[in-house]
């Protein structure tokens, strides 16, 4: 087997989960794009372990800790993307961003308030 194709195909694949995560703005697809990257990488693990006839199938083995550690990122991310979606109603990575910074300014300008208050 020629190591050039999957090689090519996980770097196509890596590539498009990279745009993916710099262009998208919704998390869950966001977090689609990291998985996508993290296929591409075990891909590159199988083809890298088949070429060299491994006696121990070390690539394969570093696969399914891949995979194990990707499905608790996935499960773990849509829980927060859930729970961030149900307390701001948004999706948007840009928007909750700016949610945040927002809050910060909104809290430390309160917190001075009410310390004017109680001196006076």
């Amino acid at each position: 087997m020629h190591l050039a194709y999957p090689a090519v195909l996980a770097a196509l694949l890596f590539c498009v989960g990279l745009y993916g995560v710099l262009a998208r703005r919704n998390a869950i697809l966001v977090l689609m794009s990291v998985e996508l990257m993290l296929n591409a990488v075990n891909l590159n693990l199988v083809a890298f372990d088949v070429w060299l006839r491994d006696a121990l199938h070390a690539g394969q083995a570093l696969t399914l800790f891949t995979i194990a550690i990707a499905a608790a990122e996935i499960g773990i991310g849509l829980a927060i993307v859930l729970m961030v979606y149900r307390n701001s109603r948004t999706s948007d990575v840009d928007r909750l961003r700016d949610t945040a910074e927002t809050r910060h300014g909104a809290d430390a300008t309160d917190a001075t308030d009410e310390k004017a208050e109680a001196a006076a």
